[in-house]
């Protein structure tokens, strides 16, 4: 099992910046892939970025040069740098894969409202 709370949303002007936070109740380490994704209203929920154990990113095709994943496994923290902003207003949720037993576990976080508008 793995607790995810994300913090770090909230309402910033086209062309700001923001920093997600997405803190896990164990180790990060092994987890086999840490992520964010987001849903806007009437949306599916999508991909936005991905960090393996590795180390190694993925990008959705709409964010990249723009968002930057990133993770201190010390603080079991995973991070989401978005810079800058624009058309991203959505509620972004964190998402943990673990691949246990043949099996894998997907947890999610509550999700925080990003909204950008001026």
């Amino acid at each position: 099992q793995v607790q995810l709370v994300e913090s770090g949303g909230g309402l910033v002007q086209p062309g700001g910046s923001l920093r997600l936070s997405c803190a896990a109740s164990k180790s990060i380490f092994s987890i086999n892939f840490m992520g964010w994704y987001r849903q806007a209203p009437g949306e599916e929920r999508e991909l936005v970025a991905r960090i393996t154990s590795g180390g190694t990113t993925t990008y959705a095709d709409s964010v990249k040069g723009r968002f930057t994943i990133s993770r201190d496994i010390a603080k079991n923290t995973v991070y989401l740098q978005m810079n800058p902003l624009t058309e991203d207003t959505a509620v972004y949720y964190c998402n943990a894969a673990e691949f246990v037993g043949a099996k894998w576990y997907n947890y999610w976080g509550q999700g925080t409202q990003v909204t950008v508008s001026s």
